[in-house]
């Protein structure tokens, strides 16, 4: 699936992907290949970018508040900040 996330000022990631973890506001949700449509709030909180099956290939971002959109295999993530984590 294609992932982009951003910020006002830059772009975050730009790619192929396994997965996504998000910070939703009630709660952590993960999108995974071929999920349905949505759109979805997020907090304050940890983002993880699974770049493909293996657990090793992974990217931590601390993120604050914004919203996703999922279509046809497209994730948006729109977000005010994002700090990569080691």
């Amino acid at each position: 699936m294609n992932l982009e996330i951003l910020t006002p000022e830059h772009n975050v990631f730009s790619g192929k992907v396994y997965g996504i973890q998000l910070p939703g506001t009630d709660g952590s949700f993960e999108i995974l290949e071929k999920h349905a449509p949505m759109i979805a709030s997020l907090g304050k909180g940890k983002m993880k970018v699974l770049k493909d099956k293996s657990q090793n290939n992974v990217e931590n971002y601390d993120i604050s508040a914004g919203f996703v959109e999922v279509l046809n295999n497209n994730v948006s993530v729109l977000i005010e900040d994002a700090t990569m984590l080691d």
